[in-house]
């Protein structure tokens, strides 16, 4: 790790956490005392309720993820990327990234995924000097966020003047990848002619790898079956219905939730990221400061992934059990087929963030400040096909009656497949005589994010009085392409398994293909239940590049393609064409006026300290897509599951909208005593829509299957989440470094944006498998529920005397008056996300220039969100909910010398995993093992 460290001065204490400097130098304290001191005292003088960290020592921030670091804060918590396992977003007080504003230097940070949220893997924390969370609002910087402000510190070469060189490097291994790879850094810091002038640079390069095994079920749709489909039917036929005068074992009147897809896969991740910082800083008098500075980070995930997926229809589903909830438990289906996948996510992430920032004292009393920026976020910006699909397998005429059983919790079970194998038979699992083509999915998403901002201040202050008022201008510009090979149909080229399957449709597999097998015994740590006993290992772009190697089906006849597929378009290439249905331009720009005044007084001879202000914002937006709808649906001649959409005329479709609030706040503090303090706060905040929300038209696939026809439909006039906050907190500073408080809270939510899905015809058009009119589930988005969250959060933190001991520890506790209730299968099914009560322990020793660190994080279970991978459900969006969890880091560190630093990570060393499941506790979604990751290595500071 590299970082300036941005301390300020200290009462020194006694160990090697003190920097020793002349007599006429401060004396700045190091290490974890000397930070957490740091913290204290900033969250002690603190207006509003805040929590920050702050760098140890130059090149030595507490933890290597930003996100991190920052779920050992009260009321923080923090969300995993299941393949690389890394955090990757946070959750304040039950509000999840969307709902919390990230700032960087004050200023918004582009990103291109397309929410709200920044993806904390891409901030790299050798960069960070500090970071600052906001619980309540600071009307001169934001009130843009329900859940917090994050501001994000970054290093100066004026926080430390003279030279200054800090270099790190070091080696990680995931106990699974079984790979050390290398992490190096340097930071150069040097002010010149009378620290007048200043330059910082700095440079890192990090890479992580890791491996992961996934168990997953793509979806649990609800909907309804027939009792001739249960298990012990008597009836002759079954022909499940929504007849009303069909006999009563066939209509389809049983409520229930089945899997749509299973399967596992393992994963192997790559990620490399590269960051660079330069800010020069330049005083031409006492009372004038410029700086400029530029952020860069390039960033470069890829995931290669081999398994194995099953995909289910309901209306097929035969000897059916149900449980008291509903949920199918076992079942078998006659001629399914097995599909063994491989595939190449490859993702590349630059953004660059330019700013200049001048602060002026006009006079003792009156300083004026002025911002600008410009940040810009690309998602793949060199056109690159961003996921690179292969699909074989077996099926129709060789396929086995199989089915799955549910027999534990998704906290430690995972589903049981029985009865599969070519024919039924088991060791015909993975019979390679018998696997032939199927699918070529290749997708490339294209995203653009551009912010221009600017902000001017002024601030008057004067004895016991502090005034500010000012305005900002923010303009976000989001672009997002996607071309894919659905677009054009190439996915179905060479589909239906092959001669093996007993087709007409694709092409044996040559047993070269195959690199090998991976055995499934212990594929996750501590579940029961068992898979097929191996996944076949190939990749993906082997398997494109024999297809391809047949040679263009226009020119010569090559059995096994599908030959009306593709209009004649498909030339053995598997291209991907752009899909219009997915085409968004989205403009926002939002103009905001701020005055606050901050004074001191007393009541009763206790000071008291108070602040209150307001601030305006408008914004405009403007949202462009392409609409068209679907004309015929035609199934495939080499597989009769899957399906073709045609469309009509395509119309551009631009809208706009318009909204703006007054956002006051409120700050008060008591100080019954030096260490005793009372606070209360109020406020009004907002948080907008995420931007991949407002698109204008409805996205239909071209290519979808049967029993699962979606479509996606934005809203452009949603309006944001508007809540009003209030906070009461008891603090208690008993000691040096040492503090106990007590925070209640609650927040008052009103427009919450639901998803609801409902199944409707589009167009009239028909769906071939049934020859009734097509049933799509049609996602939609509406501003509507309000609800109250209410909590409280409690903290201490205490070091024992001179020993070099300590501890933090704090909980939260989290309510709302709108829980989730997974009896209410109607459309309008609503619940608050992201709640859960939390906890975490930090020990730790700093003295004798040895640091040690143990970190244990709680979070118990949660809803994460309305959605799950396949969302076609008949009783709206089904719940995704993740399971709790415990996690346990260690660290440590010994001073060598005064120059030379040695240290060392251990991260999740219980090898806990990530699981998620659907509406109830077996309904198993995703469980996710990431492994153990150690890191050692060296750093050097001048």
């Amino acid at each position: 790790m590299v970082v300036l460290g941005l301390a300020a001065p200290a009462r020194a204490q006694d160990g090697p956490g003190v920097t020793a400097q002349s007599q006429d130098e401060e004396i700045i304290v190091t290490g974890i005392r000397g930070s957490l001191q740091r913290n204290l005292d900033a969250k002690r003088n603190a207006s509003g309720v805040i929590e920050q960290i702050s760098s140890e020592d130059i090149g030595k921030f507490p933890d290597s993820n930003v996100a991190a670091s920052l779920q050992r804060l009260p009321g923080i918590s923090i969300q995993r990327d299941g393949p690389r396992g890394e955090p990757n977003g946070v959750t304040v007080r039950g509000f999840g990234g969307d709902f919390n504003e990230t700032l960087v230097d004050g200023r918004r940070l582009s990103t291109a995924t397309g929410g709200r949220s920044i993806d904390f893997s891409t901030v790299g924390s050798d960069f960070v000097g500090g970071l600052t969370v906001l619980k309540t609002p600071d009307v001169s910087l934001s009130s843009s966020s329900i859940g917090a402000t994050i501001n994000v510190s970054y290093p100066k070469p004026f926080d430390r003047p003279g030279f200054h060189l800090a270099a790190s490097v070091s080696g990680s291994i995931q106990d699974d990848a079984g790979k050390i790879v290398p992490t190096g850094g340097l930071l150069i810091s040097k002010t010149f002619a009378d620290d007048t002038f200043g330059i910082l640079a700095n440079a890192i390069y990090t890479r992580h790898d890791t491996q992961t095994n996934n168990v997953f079920v793509h979806g649990w749709p609800g909907g309804k079956i027939a009792p001739c489909q249960q298990a012990g039917s008597t009836a002759a036929t079954c022909n499940p219905t929504d007849d009303a005068n069909a006999p009563a074992s066939q209509r389809k009147t049983v409520v229930s939730w089945f899997e749509q897809q299973f399967g596992a896969t393992q994963n192997y991740t790559r990620d490399e990221r590269v960051d660079g910082r330069i800010a020069l800083q330049w005083k031409p008098s006492d009372t004038v400061l410029l700086t400029l500075d530029n952020n860069y980070s390039d960033q470069r995930v890829n995931t290669d992934n081999f398994g194995f997926g099953i995909w289910f229809n309901q209306g097929s589903l035969r000897n059916v059990k149900l449980d008291q909830n509903g949920t199918i438990v076992d079942f078998t289906q006659a001629g399914s087929q097995t599909d063994f996948t491989a595939g190449t996510d490859s993702n590349y992430r630059r953004t660059n963030q330019t700013g200049f920032n001048v602060k002026w004292d006009v006079t003792d009393k009156l300083q004026v400040e002025g911002d600008a920026s410009l940040s810009k976020s690309w998602l793949n910006p060199d056109g690159r096909i961003s996921s690179l699909g292969a699909d074989v397998g077996y099926g129709f005429g060789i396929g086995p009656t199989l089915g799955i059983a549910i027999n534990g919790d998704s906290k430690n079970s995972i589903p049981v497949l029985h009865d599969y194998g070519v024919n039924g038979t088991a060791s015909r699992w993975a019979d390679l005589s018998a696997i032939g083509s199927h699918v070529t999915v290749n997708i490339a998403n294209k995203n653009r994010d551009t912010i221009k901002q600017g902000r001017l201040g002024l601030k008057w202050q004067q004895d016991d009085l502090t005034l500010r008022v000012g305005g900002s201008y923010l303009d976000d510009q989001f672009s997002f392409r996607s071309a894919n090979t659905f677009a054009n149909n190439f996915w179905q080229a060479y589909s239906g398994y092959g001669p093996a399957s007993g087709t007409n449709g694709g092409v044996a597999m040559p047993a070269s293909l195959f690199k090998g097998t991976v055995g499934t015994a212990n594929f996750l740590p501590g579940y029961t239940g068992a898979l097929p006993p191996v996944l076949l290992n190939f990749r993906a772009a082997d398997y494109q590049a024999f297809l391809t190697g047949l040679g263009n089906p226009q020119t010569k006849v090559i059995p096994g393609y599908n030959t009306g597929c593709c209009n004649g378009a498909f030339n053995g290439q598997f291209a991907v064409a752009d899909d219009v249905g997915s085409t968004r331009d989205i403009g926002e720009k939002t103009w905001a006026l701020y005055v606050s005044a901050n004074f001191k007084s007393e009541i009763a001879g206790m000071p008291f300290f108070f602040n209150a202000g307001v601030r305006e914002e408008v914004t405009h937006v403007t949202s462009t897509g392409i609409g068209r709808l679907p004309t015929s649906i035609t199934p495939s001649t080499t597989d009769p599951t899957l399906l073709t959409i045609a469309f009509g005329n395509q119309q551009a479709i631009t809208t706009k909208s318009d909204y703006a609030y007054l956002l006051p706040s409120v700050d008060m503090k008591l100080e019954l005593t030096d260490a005793l303090h009372l606070r209360f706060d109020a406020s009004r905040t907002l948080t907008r829509p995420t931007l991949n929300l407002l698109t204008p038209a409805l996205n239909i696939g071209v290519g979808q299957r049967i029993g699962a026809l979606t479509a996606d439909g934005g809203n452009p006039t949603l309006q944001p989440y508007l809540a009003d906050n209030f906070d009461a907190a008891v603090e208690w500073y008993y000691q040096r470094n040492s503090y106990a408080a007590v925070n209640f809270f609650l927040k008052d939510v009103r427009n919450f944006i639901v998803q609801g899905v409902q199944r409707q015809t589009i167009n009239g058009v028909v769906d071939p498998s049934t020859g009734q009119p097509a049933q799509f589930s049609v996602s939609q988005r509406v501003n509507g529920p309000r609800a109250t969250v209410k909590g409280v959060e409690i903290a201490w933190q205490n070091t024992f005397g001179n020993s070099g001991f300590g501890f933090i520890a704090n909980a939260t506790l989290v309510d709302t008056n709108r829980p989730y209730d997974p009896t209410d299968i109607s459309q309008s099914g609503f619940a608050v996300t992201g709640l859960a009560n939390s906890a975490n322990f930090v020990g730790f020793y700093d003295k004798n220039g040895i640091e040690f660190r143990a970190a244990a994080n709680w979070r118990d279970k949660y809803l994460l969100a309305f959605g799950q991978a396949q969302n076609t459900g008949a009783f709206g969006a089904e719940p995704t909910f993740v399971n709790s969890s415990l996690q346990i880091d260690l660290s440590a560190s010994y001073q060598i010398t005064e120059r030379i630093n040695v240290f060392g990570e251990a991260l999740n060393i219980t090898d806990e995993v990530q699981s998620t499941h659907g509406r109830f506790a077996n309904q198993l979604l995703d469980v996710w093992a990431y492994g153990r990751r150690f890191t050692a290595g060296v750093r050097y500071r001048f």
